[in-house]
This record gives C-alpha cells, sequence and structure tokens, in this order.
C-alpha cells in the first residue's frame, strides 16, 4: 500500500468512525419490536438463525423478526417487545 492508500484509508475510517457514532445515540431512542417488519425489510439477524442478515425477512409481520421502532409505539403498532416462545 502507498502512502496515498494509506491517507485514504485512515479519512474513510475517520468518516465511518463518526457515523456510527452518530448512529449509535440515535439508537438509544428506539426499541426492537417484534412482528411488525415486512418482507424484507426487518432490521437484523433473525432471532431463531434463519439468516444472518438486515432486510432478509421472508414474510410481512413474522413475530420472529423485528424491526427498530421509537421506544414506546411498538404495542400501538401491533408489535411485541418480546418475540413470542
Amino acid at each position: 500500500m502507498n502512502k496515498r492508500h494509506a491517507l485514504l484509508a485512515a479519512a474513510l475510517a475517520t468518516v465511518c468512525a463518526a457515523g456510527l457514532g452518530t448512529a449509535h445515540a440515535a439508537d438509544s431512542d428506539k426499541e426492537k419490536c417484534f412482528g411488525v417488519a415486512k418482507a424484507g425489510q426487518n432490521d437484523c439477524a433473525s432471532t431463531t438463525g434463519a439468516h444472518s442478515c438486515a432486510g432478509q425477512a421472508k414474510k410481512d409481520n413474522d413475530p420472529k423478526e423485528f424491526k427498530l421502532v421509537a421506544k414506546g409505539t411498538c404495542t400501538s403498532m401491533g408489535g411485541a417487545l418480546a418475540m413470542p416462545k
């Protein structure tokens, strides 16, 4: 890696780290809401291990998939704060 590549990598790392800090602060105002995600719009890996990434839910309102929503709004949307057993 030459000096130019090293500088570019350092700049990108700084930008990414700054973005992650902002995203984390915004997430503190959110909570996991199970059963409200539309197909392909879940926010993280399946809690059952069916897939390992966001956006891979196969059906609407699957009670095993979650979406991050504003705190205090989950149950009014018809969701649950915990995955049903």
